[in-house]
């Protein structure tokens, strides 16, 4: 049987009238990958420095390692690797005294330092940058030191939020194969993002609104569940005429750009690439492709927003 690693059981929080979190339950396995998906103000970064000991609930509980966040924060933390949306390291130290100092925090013991050490810089790929000041990095290998430092300890239980926010594409992409080797390994991971393509590469992805759980399940279930309607591509000329022209048609769903095409969305049966090409070459737009597609979860997440009334 999967242990369970971290719990929410009615999580709220507020501040003064205004509810940041909302009475989410939810549970992460040992070895899961969970993408917390939500636009800025959904409560996604609040619930997490809940779960970490940071901030204490207004109601419910949160358990992390069996740990009551509020009864004992500071056991909680030992517990667990931590690494917030801004960039956290000290720019005026270098690569190795970073990791050295985090050692120290984390009461890493001093007979297993030096293999610590070697693996977060072995992790990292910045064998041979070890003196260099983290001023002088890259993103991506700020946040991949970032993350060496935050498993330092060999925490069971990863909290990201938002790691990978103003890094590039590849740097972003080796970023994920780490979190899979450590998941592969029996930690647990929760992460905030706000990149759609990264919930693709989670276990389970949850998505919240307005501090309230709106569904959480595997990418490909949360995609064949909550779009409610047919998605077409639709690539035509000029975008703003086909828009118009589709914003005043019965069964329209919804309609956004993606590149130069069109993503459609319409009411089950309602149209199909024939009938629905037709419709646009009628209101003076050149029509050259329109096929259904299987939805991506960006297409979902603007979908159920949408219907859930957008952030506080």
């Amino acid at each position: 049987m999967t242990s369970v690693a971290v719990a929410a059981e009615g999580l709220t929080k507020r501040f003064g009238d205004f509810v940041a979190v909302d009475g989410i339950d939810f549970t992460v396995a040992a070895g899961e990958i969970v993408g917390f998906l939500g636009p800025n103000g959904a409560g996604k970064s609040t619930t997490i420095r809940m779960l970490c000991g940071l901030l204490r609930p207004s109601a419910g509980r949160g358990l992390v390692a069996g740990i009551d966040v509020a009864a004992d924060p500071e056991a909680v933390r030992q517990h667990i690797g931590y690494m917030s949306q801004k960039f956290s390291l000290y720019n005026d130290l270098t690569v190795i005294e970073n990791l050295r100092f985090f050692g120290g925090i984390y009461q890493v013991p001093r007979a297993s330092l030096p293999e610590r050490l070697a693996f977060a810089i072995s992790m990292a790929g910045l064998e041979g940058r070890e003196e260099r000041l983290v001023s002088t990095l890259a993103g991506g290998w700020k946040q991949r030191l970032a993350l060496g430092c935050a498993i330092l300890h060999r925490p069971p239980i990863l909290f990201l939020d938002e790691p990978t926010s103003g890094v590039d594409p590849q740097s972003r992409r080796r970023f994920w194969d780490l979190i899979h080797s450590l998941a592969a390994d029996g930690v647990a991971v929760l992460v905030s993002t706000h990149y759609m393509d990264e919930a693709e590469y989670c276990d389970r992805v949850a998505l919240i609104n307005r501090g309230k759980l709106i569904d959480m399940a595997s990418p490909a279930e949360f995609k064949r569940t909550n779009l409610g309607g047919e998605l077409f591509l639709v690539e035509c000329r000029p975008l703003g005429a086909a828009i118009a022209r589709l914003q005043d048609t019965p069964h329209l769903l919804d309609v956004a750009a993606f590149g130069n095409s069109l993503h459609v969305l319409v009411e089950d049966s309602a149209y199909d690439s024939e009938s629905l090409t037709a419709l646009l070459r009628q209101g003076g737009v050149e029509v050259s492709l329109a096929h259904t597609i299987a939805p991506s979860v960006e297409d979902v997440f603007v979908r159920m927003i949408g219907r859930t009334g957008g952030p506080h």
